[in-house]
């Protein structure tokens, strides 16, 4: 069966950008001044919630307030959010997030043999546009065809819609293509969509249940950080995900 094309996630797939996030949004709350500071743990369990506008209502809602501040409050996310998208693009586009290992090397692989590329995130486009430009400069727009961000769609992940949003746009059907994602959030959206999946967790995200991944593996690897155990244990060729490895395992686990 083809495999046309991949459709990546962004924050804890390409980079692992959640801490430069929980930063931006405490120094947000500092500007603003709001007495709120998000420690990892606490951030940790917000991203259970998809999407930054998201998790401030969810943190709202669990304060101790009288019914017309938590409403005041929540006429001010827009704002809240603004500002801190802005910190985050600020630190992300002064290099401070590099790509999560193999992610470049995948991404060049897949598009030398002709396999198109996608964006399907719950996040901005504003920090989707920040990182792309950060890590892989001009030709970004030129890798991927496709960038689907969360504003886009009604339901975010763990629905499917950005997913299928995707598809639509790239014109290919589910599969047809692989997702990449690092949550049971996203993989559940991905799977949800008819997409064979793989997920690379991150600290943020270990503590999921991703048992249900069809290939689950730390990060996807380099020939400079070979993944423990490979090629063996998961993978059969080399100690790093390929893209020719990639359509293999594929096509044998829908065979």
């Amino acid at each position: 069966m083809r495999l046309d094309a991949l459709i990546f996630d962004v924050d804890g797939t390409l980079a692992d950008t959640e801490e430069a996030h929980r930063t931006a949004f405490n120094l947000a709350f500092e500007q603003l001044g709001l007495s709120w500071k998000w420690t990892r743990a606490d951030y940790r369990r917000l991203l259970t919630t998809t999407g930054g506008k998201e998790r401030i209502a969810r943190h709202i809602a669990s304060l101790d307030l009288s019914e017309a501040d938590r409403a005041d409050l929540g006429t001010r996310i827009p704002q809240i959010h603004a500002i801190k998208t802005r910190l985050y693009s600020a630190v992300v586009r002064d290099g401070a997030v590099p790509l999560r290992p193999g992610v470049a090397r995948l991404l060049d692989e897949a598009a030398a043999a002709g396999c198109r590329l996608a964006i399907a995130s719950t996040t901005t486009a504003a920090n989707v546009d920040a990182l792309l430009h950060a890590t892989l400069g001009t030709r970004a727009l030129d890798l991927f065809g496709v960038i689907a961000c969360g504003d886009q769609v009604a339901a975010k992940k763990p629905a499917p819609d950005i997913y299928l949003l995707a598809m639509q746009h790239l014109g290919v059907r589910a599969e047809h293509a692989i997702a990449f994602e690092d949550s049971d959030n996203g993989l559940r959206a991905a799977q949800a969509a008819g997409l064979w999946t793989v997920v690379t967790p991150t600290y943020w995200s270990e503590d999921h249940d991703l048992s249900d991944a069809d290939l689950l593996l730390p990060h996807l690897g380099e020939p400079a950080i070979p993944l423990a155990g490979e090629p063996g244990s998961r993978l059969r060729e080399t100690a790093w995900l390929s893209f020719a490895e990639l359509g293999g395992l594929r096509e044998e686990a829908l065979s």
